[in-house]
Order: C-alpha cells, then sequence, then structure tokens
C-alpha cells in the first residue's frame, strides 16, 4: 500500500515543504495538498520546491477543479513539473467545492470536469487536444511523458464517470462500509466501459491520529482535532441530499444520515481543527470516516481497507501533531503494512 501526506498551503510554505520532506523520509510516497487559491497560497509554485527537496515524492492536488484555471493552463503546469522533475506528478481533479463557493461561484458539472480530464491528461503527455473547437498540442513536451488524472467523487454519477474515466479514484473519507460501496461502482463501472479495473488506482483520504492509548480522554481529544473531517465532507453530502432527496435508492444512508443537524458552513474554517461549524458531527462518524486511537488500531483499519482494494493511504494532517503523526506512520504503521 502507498501512502500520501495531505497539507494545506497554510504560510509560511517553508513548513509545507518540511512536512514533505519528513513525510519521504518516513516512507510516504505522494505529497497532496488542497488548492483553493483565496483560502491557501499557490500549491503549484509550493509544488516545485517540495519536487526539488525530495527525490521520489509524487505531488498533486487533493483536488484542482476545472473551473478557478484553464484546462491548458493546469497541463503545462503539470507538464512543465515532470520535464523538470521526472513525471513527478498527480491531478486530482473534482467539483470545486471551497475554491468555487468562496470566489462566488457554484462547483462545477460532472460534463465540465469530464471534458477537463480529458483535455489535462491528452495535453500532459504530450498528445493533442481539442479546446472547443480549436485543437492544440504542447511541442516541447518530452516523449514518455505521464500524467495520471485521479477524480475524487461520492455520488452514483461521479462514482460511474470515475470508472468510466478517470486513472484513480479518490474517496475522502474512510468508513469501511462506504469505501466498499463506492470502490465496487467505480470498478463496476470500469467493467461495464471496457476497461481493466485494476488500471483505476484507489486512494482513501481521511484524517489520521496516533493516541498512545485508547483511554477516553486520549480518544476524545483526537476526536476533537479530526471532527472538522466531518464537517467537509458534509459539504458534498448536502448537495447529494439536494438532489436525490434523503433515503435515496441512489445514495446510502450510511453517508446521508449525519447531516440532519447540520445548519451552515464557514469556508473560512474549511478543513481546520477549530471549525465551530462541525458541532453536528458525532462521535461515530468521526471514528467511522477517520483513523483514531493507538498504532494497532491504524493497522487494524488499514489492513481492512487494503483488503477492499485501497491502494493509497493519504493522510490528512491538519490538528495538533503533525509531526508526530508521520513519524510514528513512518517508524510503525508503514513498516507493518508493507512488511
Amino acid at each position: 500500500m502507498d501512502f500520501g501526506l495531505v497539507l494545506q498551503t497554510d504560510p509560511p510554505a517553508s513548513k509545507v515543504i518540511s512536512l514533505m520532506k519528513r513525510a519521504e523520509r518516513n516512507g510516504f510516497t505522494y505529497g497532496w495538498t488542497f488548492d483553493s487559491a483565496v483560502l491557501w497560497q499557490e500549491p503549484f509554485v509550493i509544488y516545485s520546491q517540495i519536487l526539488s527537496n525530495t527525490s521520489k515524492l509524487k505531488v498533486g492536488p487533493m483536488v484542482t477543479n476545472p473551473g478557478t484555471r484553464t484546462w491548458e493552463v493546469t497541463a503545462s503546469t503539470f507538464a512543465t513539473l515532470n520535464d523538470m522533475f521526472g513525471n513527478r506528478t498527480v491531478c486530482g481533479i473534482g467539483r470545486g467545492d471551497s475554491a468555487m463557493r468562496v470566489a462566488g461561484r457554484k462547483p462545477n458539472t460532472l460534463a465540465r470536469i469530464s471534458g477537463a480530464m480529458k483535455v489535462i491528461r491528452a495535453l500532459g503527455r504530450g498528445d493533442e487536444a481539442d479546446l472547443g473547437g480549436t485543437v492544440i498540442r504542447f511541442p516541447w513536451v518530452k516523449p514518455g511523458a505521464e500524467l495520471p488524472v485521479w477524480m475524487a467523487a461520492y455520488g452514483p454519477k461521479a462514482l460511474k464517470m470515475t470508472g468510466e474515466e478517470a486513472d484513480g479514484f479518490i474517496l475522502q473519507l474512510a468508513d469501511l462500509y462506504l469505501t466498499e460501496y463506492m470502490v465496487k461502482a467505480v470498478k463496476d463501472a470500469a467493467v461495464a466501459a471496457g476497461r481493466d479495473p485494476s488500471e483505476v488506482k484507489i486512494c482513501v483520504a481521511a484524517p489520521a491520529y496516533v493516541t498512545e492509548n485508547d483511554s477516553p480522554e486520549a480518544l476524545a481529544h483526537a476526536r476533537e482535532q479530526c471532527r472538522w473531517f466531518g464537517g467537509m465532507v458534509g459539504n458534498h453530502v448536502a448537495d447529494l441530499v439536494s438532489k436525490y432527496g434523503e433515503h435515496s435508492a441512489a445514495v446510502p444512508d450510511e453517508l446521508t444520515d449525519y447531516i440532519k443537524a447540520r445548519e451552515g458552513y464557514d469556508y473560512s474554517h474549511h478543513g481546520r481543527a477549530d471549525n465551530p461549524d462541525t458541532a453536528f458531527v458525532p462521535d461515530e462518524i468521526v471514528d467511522r470516516f477517520c483513523l483514531i486511537g493507538p498504532v494497532e488500531k491504524h493497522i487494524e483499519k488499514l489492513n481492512a481497507l487494503r483488503e477492499l482494494g485501497v491502494d493509497q493511504f493519504a493522510v490528512y494532517d491538519m490538528h495538533d501533531a503533525q509531526e508526530a503523526t508521520i513519524d510514528a506512520y513512518g517508524s510503525k504503521v508503514i513498516p507493518a503494512l508493507n512488511a
């Protein structure tokens, strides 16, 4: 199993770079960041420094979107980094929840994501792409260039499209039931489209918080540090409920039931442990969606995720134990999973 580290690009950028270097030393192979231009610093500028300060780490956004950047600019940025550092990027893409909404726009449609994936992937590897009537190609991209595009999804149509078109599936939660349900949907869609389902990489991304023991006090603190994640996922879930209704056969109740008490969301606290808009998230959801507790609990759940077909676990590391979590995974968790 591969392991990734997910960070916000809060200033100073030197801290982000330092944590990514620490992650690579500890056996992590992917470095991901948020991509929301208003809320955080520009990730692609920081990627160049992460890549120059590491030797093998692959980097990319979790996730970018096709609305805040023109597609050819996105592709050119990835292709330039790959030319400089040797095919060490991954384009994670989605609807653009925070990036679009804080700029007063609606998240992107699936049709727009589909078009963007095709263009960005093609241009990134040196092929031609049609920009709505104008066919272009980057003449400077060298043979052998690669740019995998991984799609974030929750809803039935997005899961289907991921299986049909994406190189990887990003699932932002670590609940075992929902992981099994959604991975199956993606793989079934790949098969129906005539693809080899093993070609679609599966990445589960969620907060991880390692405690010294499983005392009530230790677990309570870990839950408070990770509760923000249920609020973040809740934004996407609220969109699904709005579209499909409550208790819809199209979306599992295990994903939607917990947002009934949700009242609103302030993006200025997005992805932060002190987010005041996540009080509605119950402990049960934190435990299901995240990995908290002693090392043994992390290993147990990660083994279960791997059995469900997960190729990578990406650690959201936004809490008060960033370095300790990276080190615990490097010294105990990653060796145990890859023994």
